[in-house]
């Protein structure tokens, strides 16, 4: 069979917004559908002592998949079961304190229709998300969600559009529910994405990221000012902290420092250490936020890219320097 040639008089602008057009009305379709189920799905979830489990074949079956990582992201642990190997084994991943979330446009899928009579048997609650409330599925769910879809975005009114992009919608406004009636705090969620950039500004602390040892270099006010220029030269941070006999904070002496002395000719090996440090530096405790790190540097006056470390005795316990936050990713 030939393929027709490509219609060069069809104008791309104007069917790419007829899609938006199409689903937007599948959207608000949808809205409108909203009922009391939608409440009582949220609050079975909600109570659930078991899991919550998606599952849907072909693209609904991706749609569930998203559902169910959105979901156990924001508060409530989900998993996916594929319906063809829940039919084969996987079942026994269900009890009867469990909810099941299943999603099917047509919701006449053999699959999932074999599959929803065995789950009810389990005695596990079942939330049909379908376009048709007459179906198979519909009938035997506990719970159903209605997806009022006109049309679907295909030009044919076959290719999952409008469908998968409804369903995805009423599985993040679950998820968000959810969020609210559980109470999902900043840090909460934080916690369960501890690798992303807001994991990283709530969890991360100043002692996780900042320069100890060699790398953290110290000096006396009394030490030499040779002995400190090799010091903060081996210790590459910028700055070396100055401490007094109980190793509390007394001063910094950074790179800004040397070179001040330096334009103003001043012979730096004559110089005393009280003499060229900053009597009261800038300085963050270990036990802080790192974020909060970033944000002292950046919002002083004179911003800076290096901070001593103490802890609450004010003892230093490190240095912190702009290049390691930028490294942990704030």
């Amino acid at each position: 069979m030939n393929k027709p040639a490509p219609d060069l008089g069809i104008s791309i602008l104007k069917e790419i917004d007829k899609v938006f057009e199409i689903e937007i009305e599948a959207l608000n379709a949808t809205r409108a559908a909203i009922s009391s189920d939608f409440e009582k799905a949220v609050q079975v979830i909600a109570a659930c002592s078991g899991k919550v489990v998606v599952t849907g074949l072909g693209k609904s079956g991706i749609i569930a998949t998203k559902i169910a990582a959105t979901l156990t992201s924001t508060g409530t642990p989900a998993t996916f079961i594929h319906a063809s190997e829940a039919l084969h084994g996987d079942l026994g991943l269900i009890s009867s304190q469990d909810v099941l979330v299943a999603i099917g446009k047509s919701g006449e899928t053999p699959e999932l229709n074999l599959l929803l009579p065995i789950v009810k048997k389990l005695g596990a609650t079942i939330i049909a998300i379908t376009a048709s409330s007459k179906s198979t599925m519909a009938m035997v769910a506990d719970i159903l969600l209605p997806l009022e879809i006109p049309r679907e975005a295909c030009p044919l009114n076959l290719a999952p559009t409008s469908s998968t992009t409804a369903t995805l919608v009423v599985g993040d406004a679950i998820a968000v529910a959810l969020m609210k009636v559980k109470q999902i705090s900043r840090e909460d969620f934080a916690m369960r994405h501890p690798g992303g950039q807001l994991g990283k500004r709530l969890l991360l602390m100043v002692a996780d990221v900042m320069r100890t040892g060699e790398r953290s270099p110290v000096i006396t006010v009394n030490d030499s000012i040779k002995n400190m220029l090799i010091r903060i030269t081996a210790g590459q941070a910028g700055a070396i902290s100055v401490v007094d006999n109980d190793h509390k904070l007394i001063g910094l002496v950074s790179d800004y420092d040397i070179r001040k002395a330096l334009e103003q000719d001043k012979n730096i090996l004559e110089l005393t250490i009280a003499g060229l440090m900053n009597p009261s530096p800038t300085f963050i405790r270990g036990d802080e936020k790192a974020i909060e790190a970033l944000a002292l540097m950046q919002n002083r006056r004179k911003p800076t890219s290096v901070l001593p470390v103490t802890d609450r005795d004010h003892k230093v316990v490190g240095m912190l320097h702009l290049s390691d936050l930028v490294s942990a990713g704030l």
